[in-house]
């Protein structure tokens, strides 16, 4: 169960990954590398820290989902719940998408 629920979010970070950048997306495959886990978890954590000092400039809570991001890849309990939330963002994404483009040709 746990190897699955980790084939899909491996599928659903393969599908981010197609819309960033070039360079972003290479970074996020380079941090996706199993060789990469010494410095994705220490990375994850410290992002979710920072992001509870969310009131500073330049750090902000956007650092929380994205540590969680992070650490899903290595803690297998993270894996269904944050698969879960990237599916229904998406969903929302892709439904503002469509009201927007639909506002814009009304």
């Amino acid at each position: 169960m746990l190897d699955r629920d980790k084939e899909k979010l491996d599928r659903k970070f393969d599908r981010f990954s197609e819309m960033l950048p070039r360079w972003l997306q290479r970074a996020l495959d380079w941090l996706r590398q199993p060789s990469s886990a010494m410095v994705r978890i220490p990375l994850g954590i410290l992002f979710i820290l920072l992001g509870f000092l969310g009131f500073l400039p330049i750090l902000g809570f956007w650092m929380v989902p994205v540590g969680v991001l992070l650490l899903a890849q290595d803690i297998p309990f993270l894996q269904r719940p944050t698969r879960w939330a990237l599916t229904k963002l998406e969903r929302r994404w892709t439904e503002w998408r469509r009201k927007r483009q639909a506002t814009n040709r009304g």
